[in-house]
């Protein structure tokens, strides 16, 4: 699924003005900073809703279009149902492909994300829109900064945090944006239900 988006000007503007920073920024703590690359598996996260298109390399009957269910599996042919929920497409390729092995040899499997369902958000602090924000596909943590209008004059955009709720509570993940400007971590996919908190 290819992603388009378009920066802000106010986005554009906060990172012109964090440029003069820069200098000033370049001893980073070590553990702050394992902090802001650990959660940065920026791989789309299938969810349930999505619609998934699963092709076995010369099998027709095998090969499905399937939609993940509420409770976050998908059935398929001779393998049953399998949890699909929080897998990536390539974890799920290969949880497929490995189950595939007793009936088939050296399967070949691809799984294409065909149709992402829309996800809420939340977007809040220091950002121009904040509010929630309803993400039609895989979405950067930068791509919703931009389509909350970008910073404000004052936020710190070296501790943004997102709140990822999950079984046993939340998760906090920190995003640097000025390591992201630099080239020193990338932005990571948003899943539904985050919570982004600009300071």
């Amino acid at each position: 699924m290819k992603q388009t988006f378009t920066f802000s000007t106010a986005l554009f503007a906060a990172c012109l003005a964090a440029a003069p920073l820069a200098a000033k920024d370049e001893k980073v703590d070590k553990k702050a900073k394992a902090q802001t690359l650990a959660p940065l598996n920026d791989e789309y996260r299938v969810g349930p809703g999505d619609k998934l298109r699963i092709e076995v390399y010369k099998d027709t009957q095998l090969s499905q279009s399937v939609q993940v269910r509420p409770d976050g599996k998908i059935t398929l042919p001779l393998i049953g149902d399998l949890e699909a929920t929080g897998r990536t497409p390539i974890e799920l390729r290969d949880t497929i492909a490995a189950s595939l092995k007793d009936f088939i040899n050296n399967p070949t499997v691809t799984v294409i994300v065909v149709e992402a369902l829309a996800s809420q958000v939340f977007v809040m602090g220091e950002v121009t829109h904040p509010g929630t924000m309803q993400l039609h596909g895989p979405t950067t943590i930068l791509q919703a900064l931009a389509m909350a209008g970008g910073f404000k004059e004052f936020a710190n955009t070296k501790d943004v945090k997102v709140l990822r709720p999950n079984r046993g509570g939340i998760d906090t993940i920190r995003f640097n944006y000025k390591d992201v400007i630099n080239g020193d971590a990338k932005p990571f996919y948003l899943r539904s239900g985050d919570t982004v908190i600009v300071p």
